[in-house]
């Protein structure tokens, strides 16, 4: 192998890797790795090219279900591998989860890793299509797991432990990172703008996210006469099956129960531009990360009492969780935290300290590295940035 080892990252769309995994792959550039991103080209591909990575890009989808279509994307993922040749290829998701590491068995690549950002509607949806859906795929991960050098990282320990349970990987295999990191220069705590306060739901607009139940708590809390304004922020997934059409949400507009702020770039200044940040997810999370950027940007949380979000949200210190699909819970949360302008200082501060302490990009960046190293043994690049924190 040469002195560079290459890292290949495998991730379904190009705006989930810059904004979940560019600052990791920067890390791994520091530590002398050769980086490349095999992922579906959309707007970012030029940055991501601007970065001085290898863009490499796929056809593969998130959202489609087409037996020949998928069996395409496998053959087109084996071709890329047994051409670039990569030392570890890292597999971010479900879907390249399971094609990703099909291609990586059947190309003999050395070494691969696979994060499971959450296990995602399959996981959390309760229908009978969802069950037959989570048995297959459970299937499928068994087999496309069994790699003699991986390693499978995950964001909370119920995912783990189910995972490892269900005999889908094993137990040495495992290890936990908590989330994809934050910035903690560039999400930074600010003073309260003045006026009624402002209460977000920023995410993909998705009915498990509970953007249904926050619009209903609005509802409740127009009504109560709680003095806010409630908005939505947050793309339109039009690949996901609990995707909420831009109508509707437009028609929440129209009707003046909440604003819709669409999808915004600039989620730093989102942050200082509100003052509590809710997600009322039911949704099958890894670690939220608009969670972990809130609580760093010092504003308070309310989450539901779901796996993902009771790693970032300690109840009463740092925010306040409520159980899923409950508008009235949710309502009472946010109402509680509108009217206390102490209280909410106090989370923020608390919020921002955790965030410091325990999901920082260096500190997840570190740990993930760690993995690297794990696969590598003898061969991590002697040269590079030194040892992982």
């Amino acid at each position: 192998m040469s002195s560079r080892p290459k890292l290949l990252f495998l991730v379904s769309e190009d705006w989930y890797f810059w904004g979940h995994r560019i600052g990791l792959a920067r890390a791994a550039r520091e530590h002398r790795f050769s980086v490349s991103v095999a992922t579906r080209v959309g707007q970012l591909g030029g940055k991501i090219e601007g970065e001085g990575f290898k863009l490499l890009p796929i056809r593969l989808s998130r959202g489609g279900q087409n037996p020949v279509i998928d069996f395409v994307s496998v053959l087109e993922l084996i071709r890329l591998y047994r051409r670039e040749q990569p030392d570890i290829v890292h597999h971010i998701g479900m879907k390249a989860a399971i094609y990703g590491a099909w291609a990586a068995r059947c190309s003999s690549v050395p070494s691969m890793v696979v994060t499971f950002p959450g296990l995602g509607h399959t996981f959390s949806a309760g229908d009978s299509r969802a069950r037959t859906m989570r048995l297959a795929v459970g299937q499928a991960l068994r087999w496309s797991l069994r790699h003699r050098n991986m390693r499978a990282i995950f964001q909370n320990v119920d995912d783990q432990n189910d995972l490892v349970r269900e005999g889908i990987v094993r137990s040495e295999d495992a290890r936990l990172i908590r989330g994809s990191g934050v910035d903690v220069s560039r999400f930074v705590p600010s003073e309260e703008t003045p006026g009624d306060p402002v209460v977000i739901l920023a995410s993909r607009m998705l009915w498990s996210k509970g953007v249904g139940e926050f619009v209903e708590a609005a509802r409740l809390l127009k009504k109560r006469g709680v003095r806010a304004r409630y908005v939505l922020s947050g793309r339109v997934d039009t690949e996901n099956p609990g995707g909420i059409p831009e109508e509707q949400l437009a028609t929440w507009q129209a009707e003046g129960v909440v604003d819709w702020w669409a999808y915004r770039e600039d989620m730093p200044r989102v942050f200082a531009e509100t003052h509590i940040v809710v997600l009322p997810t039911y949704y099958g999370e890894g670690v939220p990360k608009v969670l972990i950027e809130a609580a760093s940007s010092g504003r308070p949380i309310v989450a539901t009492s779901e796996r993902g979000c009771r790693e970032i949200v300690r109840d009463g210190e740092n925010g306040l969780l409520v159980p899923a699909r409950d508008p009235v819970a949710l309502a009472d949360a946010i109402a509680t935290l509108v009217g206390d302008p102490v209280l909410r200082s106090k989370m923020g501060t608390r919020g921002r300290q955790i965030v410091i302490d325990e999901f920082s990009m260096k500190h997840v960046n570190a740990k993930t590295l760690a993995v690297y190293q794990e696969l590598l043994g003898d061969r991590w690049p002697a040269s590079g940035a030194g040892q992982p924190a």
